[in-house]
């Protein structure tokens, strides 16, 4: 059972790392698409940075739901739970500052920026738009 359970979680790796490799693809190609329609290099360029931080933050979950399934299924003695432990810490952090960078606040800030009610209403108004969450665009 444990091989099982070692093969999803080399599988959730694969995933992790396929995720960012096609994100950054897809980034590329929606900055240049932005570009070429004659968006300015600024839009280009936020467009780029906010999909592929979306991207890596996509892979950065998948990665650490893999090391959850490894941490759960293995026998680790109390130095690899420290070592996976530290892993998932980083990766978290990692997380939360390509987030804040993307979203422009603290994740718990976000509440105060911006109501669930205020984000429903502005994609009814104009659901073509990706809004940015509290830059008031």
């Amino acid at each position: 059972m444990e091989q099982v359970f070692t093969g999803i979680a080399v599988a959730f790796e694969v995933l992790g790392a396929a995720a960012m490799i096609v994100g950054t693809l897809i980034a590329v190609w929606v900055g240049g698409r932005s570009l070429m329609r004659g968006e300015g290099g600024r839009a280009a360029f936020l467009t780029l940075r906010n999909t592929l931080g979306g991207a890596i933050l996509l892979g950065l979950e998948v990665l650490v739901a893999a090391d959850l399934i490894r941490t759960i299924t293995s026998k680790p003695s109390l130095e690899d739970a420290l070592i996976l432990g530290l892993i998932v810490l980083i990766r978290t952090v990692l997380s939360m500052a390509i987030q804040i960078e993307i979203e422009g606040s603290l994740p718990w800030q976000r509440a105060l920026l911006t109501s669930g009610a205020q984000v429903i209403a502005d994609q009814v108004r104009n659901p073509k738009t990706v809004d940015r969450v509290g830059d008031g665009s």
